[in-house]
């Protein structure tokens, strides 16, 4: 029970930081809104570092479409996608460790 309850915690774990990125995803998106700010700034570049090359993935699959950048949209299905199938691995897991146990 043991080893299932450490794979369990580390699938938790691995959910928790997608929902992290995700926050960090939308701060990157809703500040290409701006477009005076000054992206020298050590905590924007440090944003824009994180963020890009994982948006640079979907920025080749859809073509920006009269300027606007529908990539981001694609890049959170996927995100949401993954962080939903991992949490619901975690609580198979933990459910099935539970059966065995008490089971």
């Amino acid at each position: 029970m043991a080893a299932t309850t450490i794979v369990s915690n580390i699938f938790g774990v691995i959910a928790q930081t997608l929902s992290i990125y995700s926050y960090i995803l939308i701060i990157r998106v809703l500040l290409t809104w701006f477009p005076n700010l000054d992206w020298s700034n050590p905590i924007l570049t440090n944003i824009s570092a994180i963020t890009d090359p994982y948006l640079n993935m979907f920025r080749g699959i859809i073509p920006p479409i009269g300027g606007l950048d529908l990539s981001p949209i694609l890049a959170f299905v996927v995100l949401n996608f993954s962080e939903g199938l991992i949490s619901n691995l975690r609580y198979g897991i933990l459910n099935s460790s539970i059966l065995q146990y008490y089971g």
